[in-house]
């Protein structure tokens, strides 16, 4: 068995939540190394006596972080951390989602995925699919014309795309990217309807790539996606990160 390895941590006297606070510190002991696969966590009394917090807030944290796959307990061992692994799930850490230069990020990786999921729903896409992405995107335009922002049927629009590549998983991740950009989105295209020349820039670019996908044709659809990415990536840059900040999903 591996020894404990040193902990190093000191008090925590920052006030905030506290379980938070933890298992951001026990988190960062294992990325970096310091506890590494298969060696055991410290004893909760240690635990708690170096991070000057109770023994329910370390309990609370280390649960945090076998419910992420990070560690495992052992029964009559103790808690060990886990080897990385395919079991150790992908996440975005909601609360950095207040920062513009986060927001980016994720729109980054997004404009990464979207033009090989416009290229391979242009190759696979049957005739329901491609009408499923032209009603999606006819949804938006009446959603503007009844007064909404059309943010829903915006990332309706970009679901019937990667529901169209027959790859269950590319709309399993588009999904799981939009939980973040709901209301980047929402911001971005009431900042569009703010100037014509930004709302005719963005039904342009989508309109592009349902002719592409219409068509067939994957390597326009590929760079139509990544055009529209990349000039969302422009309009969202251009937003005032107070507006991010203070702006609240309806």
């Amino acid at each position: 068995m591996r020894p404990t390895p040193e902990f190093k941590i000191e008090r925590i006297a920052v006030a905030g939540t506290l379980t938070d606070r933890v298992f951001k510190a026990l988190t960062q002991l294992i990325n970096s190394g310091d506890f590494k696969p298969g060696s055991r966590l410290p004893p909760e009394l240690k635990m708690a006596g170096r991070f000057g917090v109770s023994r329910t807030v370390v309990r609370e944290a280390v649960s945090r972080l076998k419910s992420e796959g990070m560690v495992e307990s052992r029964q009559g061992s103790g808690v060990f951390v886990r080897d990385r692994n395919m079991h150790a799930p992908f996440r975005i850490d909601p609360n950095i989602m207040d920062s513009i230069d986060s927001v980016l990020q994720v729109v980054e990786l997004r404009l990464s995925l979207e033009g090989e999921i416009a290229a391979l729903a242009a190759r696979r896409r049957t005739r329901a699919q491609m009408a499923a992405i032209r009603r999606a995107l006819k949804q938006i335009e009446l959603d503007e014309q009844a007064g909404g922002d059309g943010v829903e049927a915006d990332i309706e629009f970009h679901r019937s795309i990667a529901d169209a590549t027959g790859n269950p998983h590319f709309l399993a991740l588009i999904g799981f990217l939009f939980n973040f950009l709901n209301r980047a989105t929402r911001i971005t295209r009431s900042y569009e309807a703010t100037k014509a020349a930004l709302s005719r820039q963005v039904k342009e670019e989508h309109q592009r790539i349902v002719e592409a996908i219409s068509q067939q044709d994957s390597e326009v659809a590929r760079l139509a996606a990544r055009r529209h990415m990349e000039g969302a990536f422009r309009r969202l840059g251009s937003i005032d990160a107070e507006q991010l900040r203070t702006q609240r999903p309806e």
